[in-house]
């Protein structure tokens, strides 16, 4: 007669032949079952001018965690391509430049604003008082999906537009935006991406 170990063994082993591969599968593989974690976003909005004219996202990052989160890239249906990237003056020339990566600190936050860093949206496929999704894609490999507001040229909200799901005013909107001087012969506004 066989000798078959009893069920509540088996079992046991089972739990723990279960247990043991999902430790491996969160060793193998930290980033690809979280979500950003403790990044939160804060009044994410896009500025809207023409479908041949790039849109500029902004918002800020929230690091609710001790340790620094980088940004690393965007992508979104709204968009062509979207970037990371910077405004800055050279030489009294205005320029913008791709940024490969972008830290939050610990306990933190990181503010893309108009005349700074800001996303970039090629192509844009969008209106003013729409909402549009935009994933973030951080170097652990996490991803973090939020909706944007669609403004128009001035950055105020469309009338009868709606804020994205779960986001309020935050005093966070569009202070320090407008005509930051006159376009080439002073013949209008120059808008700052």
């Amino acid at each position: 007669m066989t000798d078959h170990p009893p069920v509540e063994r088996t079992a046991a082993a089972r739990r723990r032949w279960g247990a043991c591969l999902g430790l491996a599968l969160a060793v193998l593989a930290p980033g690809a079952a979280r979500a950003a974690g403790p990044v939160l976003v804060r009044a994410p909005w896009f500025r809207y001018l023409l479908a041949s004219i790039p849109a500029g996202g902004y918002l800020t990052l929230e690091n609710t965690g001790a340790a620094p989160a980088v940004l690393t890239g965007a992508e979104s249906p709204a968009c062509g391509t979207l970037m990371l990237h910077r405004s800055e003056t050279a030489g009294g020339t205005d320029r913008m430049v791709g940024v490969k990566q972008i830290t939050i600190p610990g306990h933190g936050q990181f503010r893309f604003a108009p005349g700074g860093y800001h996303l970039m949206c090629m192509q844009p496929k969008m209106h003013p008082g729409q909402a549009v999704p935009v994933t973030l894609r951080f170097a652990d490999g996490s991803r973090l999906t939020v909706r944007f507001a669609v403004r128009g040229a001035n950055g105020a909200p469309a009338p009868g537009g709606t804020m994205p799901s779960g986001m309020g005013p935050s005093g966070m909107g569009p202070s320090g935006m407008g005509p930051s001087g006159t376009g080439p012969g002073g013949t209008g506004p120059k808008m700052r991406m």
